[in-house]
């Protein structure tokens, strides 16, 4: 627990932001399914693991989220995309409960009709009532499930990769506290998730524009609103 507490606060005191980026490796639903819904693994990750993420579909399983809180790893719930705010303080107090304070919500996008997603930018600050690090993940959030066929049949899911920037820059002026962003080499011949993957020779450069934008935001702190009238003389 002593250096998932070093680590969480070496988190919470990341300026502007602190990132998670990388590549898909989990290559079906399948695996993430059978991965992510089997607690007796958790310990088995935690053993490897400095973060544990629980994915958005089953970021209300109880029995998954105290079983990943009693590793005493950093838990990053990625909220639902058929959750409110609520729930997913809800879902953090899940993990306080089981005796481990590091835990963190990840937005990453609401489902719209059908096979779309939306990010609205007030969940950025609702989720601070969970009294935990916010993260955006600027990729997930712009898939459209099942909108893609693949040759030889089945589906995979689309998305809009030219809006990461877009989102990107939408959750560092609200003041979230970190960035989850998809990488890859060779994102049209990405396994998975290709049409929301970022190429990794851009990271660079969307990195600084991002970071520019959240220091001179001062989205983290509340705006001191007073309703009551003022005269006009």
């Amino acid at each position: 627990m002593e250096a998932s507490n070093a680590l969480f606060n070496q988190l919470k005191a990341a300026e502007p932001f602190f990132l998670i980026a990388g590549t898909n490796w989990i290559e079906s639903e399948q695996q993430v399914m059978k991965i992510a819904g089997d607690v007796k693994r958790c310990e088995l990750v935690g053993r490897v693991a400095d973060i544990i993420q629980i994915p958005a579909f089953l970021c209300r399983q109880t029995d998954l989220l105290v079983a990943a809180a009693k590793t005493s790893k950093i838990i990053n719930i990625k909220k639902g995309q058929f959750c409110d705010s609520v729930t997913m303080e809800n879902s953090a107090e899940k993990v306080r409960a089981a005796g481990n304070p590091n835990v963190m919500i990840c937005e990453r996008g609401a489902m719209f009709g059908r096979n779309d997603l939306v990010v609205d930018p007030r969940d950025f600050e609702w989720l601070r009532q969970a009294k935990c690090p916010t993260v955006a993940d600027i990729t997930h959030s712009l898939q459209q499930p099942a909108t893609r066929k693949l040759e030889g049949g089945g589906v995979a899911s689309g998305g809009f990769r030219e809006l990461i920037p877009c989102i990107g820059r939408t959750a560092v002026a609200v003041g979230v506290d970190g960035i989850f962003i998809e990488v890859h080499d060779d994102p049209l011949n990405a396994p998975v998730d290709g049409p929301t993957q970022w190429p990794l020779w851009h990271l660079e450069e969307l990195l600084e524009e991002l970071i520019a934008l959240a220091r001179v935001s001062k989205g983290r702190k509340p705006f001191k609103i007073d309703p009551s009238p003022r005269s006009r003389f």
